[in-house]
């Protein structure tokens, strides 16, 4: 996603009180938004807590300020700055991580981005953003620029599906029908799924949702997923992020509180930072029981 990230913000450049803040990251990747953006394009170095408390600053004299870098750059390393200068004040600041959940599996637990918008949400007035398509980024883009407060972006890696046309962006969007039980995936994860639950017959077929915005509060859950829980066997949610925090959490009491309860409540998420051995994203992913055919064992299994 991230050269659509980069184009989308290219062709924003023309907003004339905007700047991009990188920790040192993006060669061979953001030169274009580098040239469209001239002085407004800042290397803050290899020096992320500096750099958030910059763009901080530079937010309250009224510049629409983008903040990148690889994700546990992002927010773990700069998370008291975060907190104390851009949340505590409101100031509306756009955090970029780059190879959110597992993204950069190989490279081993301090590069991995599994607790990140479990952590930020603990923030006063913090939004998620985590797209679902590589499609979807243009359109996030300029949500996040009009957001009055701050936010944050989990940029992964674009998984289309084979037989599914894109839909238009939206916070919830719903990818497949069926008779069994109501999937939700948060970003990506829902594109890696659709090809394999549309293979399932319409009994076992689950309502597979993608939801790409957080908390719930901002982006209640739509009526007739609603209706689809009420109705059907039971839930899964499957995120690239630890229980603890995740939205399988906010979700379970989300339902809760409003009296609303499935038969069954699973919870696909990242399952550890350490493992033996590393690999690719997608070897993580099925370390965790996230793949695909993981996946369809859950929701089919009785």
């Amino acid at each position: 996603m991230r050269k659509q990230f980069c184009d989308a913000l290219v062709e924003r450049s023309a907003v004339a009180n905007m700047a991009f803040l990188t920790g040192d990251l993006g060669f061979m990747a953001l030169e274009s938004l580098q040239s469209a953006l001239g002085n407004r394009f800042i290397n803050a170095g290899v020096a992320e807590q500096n750099m958030i408390s910059v763009a901080a600053a530079m937010s309250r004299e009224g510049f629409e300020v983008w903040a990148y870098s690889i994700a546990p750059f992002c927010y773990a390393r700069p998370f008291e700055q975060i907190r104390n200068d851009v949340c505590f004040h409101d100031l509306p600041v756009k955090l970029i991580g780059n190879g959110g959940g597992y993204g950069y599996g190989v490279m081993g637990p301090t590069h991995h981005a599994i607790e990140d918008y479990g952590i930020l949400l603990t923030l006063p007035n913090m939004s998620a953003y985590v797209p679902v398509f590589d499609e979807d980024v243009p359109a996030v883009i300029a949500r996040m620029g009009n957001d009055t407060n701050p936010a944050y972006l989990r940029l992964g890696r674009g998984e289309q599906p084979k037989d599914l046309p894109v839909p238009s962006y939206s916070p919830w969007r719903q990818l497949t029908h069926g008779r069994g039980m109501t999937v939700i995936a948060v970003g990506p994860l829902a594109s890696l799924y659709v090809s394999a639950v549309q293979m399932l017959p319409d009994n076992e077929r689950p309502n597979l949702w993608a939801i790409a915005e957080l908390p719930l509060s901002k982006n209640p859950i739509p009526d007739q997923l609603i209706k689809q829980i009420i109705a059907g066997p039971g839930i899964c949610v499957a995120e690239e992020h630890v229980a603890r925090g995740g939205f399988g959490a906010e979700l379970a009491l989300y339902l809760a509180e409003r009296g609303i309860f499935a038969p069954k409540f699973r919870h696909l998420c990242a399952r550890s930072h350490i493992y033996a051995a590393y690999g690719s994203q997608n070897f993580l992913r099925e370390k965790s029981g996230l793949s695909a055919a993981q996946l369809i064992i859950s929701v089919t299994s009785h």
